[in-house]
């Protein structure tokens, strides 16, 4: 179903997330929007500028997953979720480990502790097997190596985006109070002071 990002956002907190022999349930995100003249408006957001050859699944239809790499190296999940044509999706930043968490601990290394196994979206794509391949399928399909089951979304709180250095105060990032696998809040140092920015 198509809603408008921060609702998608609300939507996604609490839901589990299959993949490559992993069960997770999602405890942070981050909404982005679209292009200038779009509905919701967004210059920190990969479509803000319109339709290219790498972000056009944030265009819909809602339900599919876009991915791309961080700093050339990190997979990172976005569910798409506006009506057909219209840009915004969001982030997947964090997760809970409820399934499969020797799998992923074998794809992240001995080293990180089970807490921090699916914290930040790069570690999120990396423990559930996410890769830039699963770009475009459709989450709501039995079939598809990644799935989504929507659940009663949890309480959330609500902060600033991190590291956008546009928009970068808009309270467009949810959590689940008190997990310990929620990501750190990071201002990027390229972002105006805070207040100066929407």
């Amino acid at each position: 179903m198509a809603v408008d990002p921060l609702a998608a956002a609300h939507l996604l907190l609490g839901a589990t997330l299959d993949a490559r022999g992993v069960r997770a349930t999602i405890v942070e995100v981050e909404a982005y929007g679209g292009v200038p003249d779009g509905p919701w408006p967004d210059p920190a957001a990969h479509s803000y500028r319109g339709p290219t050859g790498r972000n056009t699944v944030m265009f819909g239809p809602a339900g599919r997953l876009y991915t791309y790499r961080s700093y050339g190296m990190h997979v990172c999940a976005n569910v798409a979720c506006g009506p057909d044509g219209t840009a915004a999706a969001v982030l997947l930043r964090a997760a809970v480990i409820d399934q499969g968490s020797a799998v992923a601990q074998s794809r992240r290394g001995d080293a990180v502790p089970g807490t921090g196994l699916a914290r930040g979206p790069g570690n999120l794509c990396s423990a559930l097997g996410i890769a830039m391949a699963d770009n475009g399928i459709d989450l709501f399909d039995r079939r598809s190596a990644v799935r989504l089951r929507l659940a009663a979304p949890l309480p959330a709180q609500a902060g600033p985006r991190v590291g956008v250095s546009q928009a970068a105060d808009r309270p467009w990032r949810l959590w689940v109070a008190g997990k310990p696998e929620v990501s750190a809040y990071r201002r990027s140092p390229r972002a105006p002071a805070p207040g100066a920015s929407d």
